[in-house]
């Protein structure tokens, strides 16, 4: 393939045919979180990115004659918290909360990043964890404009 091709805003193509084949533009978490960057598809195509807003996972971002390009986010390593009851989880939120770390709600899990300062905080804690591979979708609602002050 040849060129650059620009992606200018914040896509999510819907109604993509059954026919086209979907090809994977693999990126890790900081990079889907900036608004300018650049990738190269598994097909080779190269695409720059100059958005107004973060793309997510799975969007459908350009599409050809033939092909549907989607963003694939990277699997990382993070920490997940097995939750079997409300009050476990509300001492989990609210301990994590005051880190004020990133983290993704599952039905009987928790999952945050893996960092120092959480590890600490779950060894004082006595909090039991286990390391977890997987694609971190962490909560976004409510993280923009928090301040103590």
């Amino acid at each position: 393939m040849s060129g650059l091709t620009i992606i200018q805003s914040t896509p999510h193509l819907h109604g993509v045919s059954g026919h086209h084949q979907h090809i994977d533009l693999r990126v890790d978490r900081a990079t889907l979180a900036k608004r300018r960057w650049r990738g190269t598809a598994e097909d080779g195509r190269e695409f720059g990115f100059d958005l107004a807003e973060p793309i997510n996972h799975g969007a459908h971002f350009f599409t050809d004659d033939d092909n549907s390009y989607v963003i694939e986010q990277k699997p990382e390593e993070v920490l997940e918290i097995a939750v079997t009851g409300a009050e476990q989880a509300a001492r989990i939120g609210w301990n994590l909360g005051n880190l004020h770390f990133p983290v993704q709600v599952l039905d009987s899990a928790v999952r945050v990043q893996d960092d120092p300062a959480v590890l600490q905080l779950f060894h004082r804690q006595g909090i039991a964890f286990t390391r977890v591979t997987c694609v971190f979708l962490p909560l976004s609602a409510g993280a923009h404009g928090h301040h103590h002050g």
